[in-house]
C-alpha cells in the first residue's frame, strides 16, 4: 500500500487529474489531501465533485484549508465574505452556475466532514497549515490555528539541521510527530517549485494556484509527482495571479 500527500489544489482540476494519472493510484492506495481545492482556477466546483466520487472507490483524507473554511460558509449562507471574494472566491461563486441545489447541499457536507489535522499510524502528521501548541495539535487552543498559520513552516525554515531533537532550544512542537506535511505556503515564494523539507516538516504547496505545479508526495519513499505549470494548463484564466 501507498501513501501519498498532495497539495493545494485552487480549482485546477486538469492538474489534479494529470498528477493521479502519473501517479497511477491503485484501490489500495491512500491519498492525503492538505487542503484548499477551491479558489483559484475555473473549476472548484468540478474539482469537488471529482473527489467526492474519487473517495467512492480510494481511500482518501480531505483535510480542511482556508479557502475550503469560506467556500463552506458561503455554500451554508450565501453570505459572500469580501476577503474570500478577492482571494479567489469569485472564480469559485463562478464555477457552481449550472449546479443543481442538491449538489450544493451534497458539497456542502463534504466540507463540513473535512478533518482539521490527520495523524497516520507511522506519527506523520498532516494539515492544512499549522499548530502552535508546544504540547501538539490536541492541546490547540484555537482552530483557525490550523487553516491560517505560518509560523511552523517558518520556524522550520530557520532552524539549523544540525540542532539534536534533545537539544534545550529544539522546539517541542516537533518532537510529537515524525513527520509534518503542510500547504498554505507556496514554496514558490521561496522561488523553489518542488515540495520543500525543513527539519522534519514537508511543504508540498509548490504555488498551483499561481505560476506553479500541483505536487503529490509519495510520503514513503519521497518521489514527487507534478503537473504542469497551472497557467498552461488554464491558458485564458488568470487564477489568483495579478498581473
Amino acid at each position: 500500500m501507498r501513501t501519498f500527500a498532495i497539495g493545494d489544489i485552487h480549482g485546477g482540476l486538469k492538474a489534479l487529474i494529470q498528477v493521479l494519472n502519473k501517479i497511477e493510484v491503485k484501490d489500495e492506495d491512500t491519498l492525503i489531501f492538505v487542503g484548499d481545492y477551491v479558489d483559484g482556477w475555473s473549476e472548484s466546483a468540478q474539482v469537488i465533485q471529482f473527489l467526492i466520487e474519487l473517495s467512492e472507490n480510494i481511500n482518501c483524507v480531505f483535510i480542511k484549508g482556508n479557502h475550503d473554511v469560506w467556500c463552506e460558509e458561503w455554500l451554508r449562507s450565501s453570505d459572500v465574505n469580501p476577503t474570500w471574494y478577492m482571494h479567489g472566491g469569485k472564480e469559485t461563486i463562478e464555477s457552481y452556475e449550472g449546479i443543481s441545489e442538491n449538489d450544493k447541499k451534497v458539497h456542502l457536507n463534504f466540507f463540513k466532514n473535512m478533518p482539521l489535522y490527520y495523524l497516520d499510524n507511522k506519527n506523520r502528521l498532516f494539515l492544512h497549515a499549522g499548530f502552535t501548541s508546544m504540547h501538539g495539535v490536541e492541546k490547540e487552543v484555537f482552530e483557525t490555528t490550523f487553516y491560517f498559520d505560518r509560523t511552523l513552516w517558518e520556524m522550520a525554515l530557520t532552524m539549523d539541521k544540525q540542532i539534536e531533537k534533545d537539544s534545550v532550544i529544539y522546539p517541542n512542537r516537533l518532537k510529537h510527530y515524525k513527520e509534518i506535511y503542510i500547504g498554505h505556503t507556496p514554496t514558490i515564494n521561496f522561488k523553489v517549485d518542488v515540495p520543500m523539507n525543513a527539519i522534519n516538516v514537508w511543504n508540498i504547496d509548490t504555488g498551483a494556484a499561481f505560476t506553479g505545479k500541483l505536487s503529490v508526495v509519495n510520503v514513503d519513499t519521497k518521489d514527487v509527482f507534478q503537473s504542469d505549470n497551472l497557467p498552461n494548463l488554464y491558458p485564458n484564466e488568470q487564477g489568483r495571479n495579478t498581473f
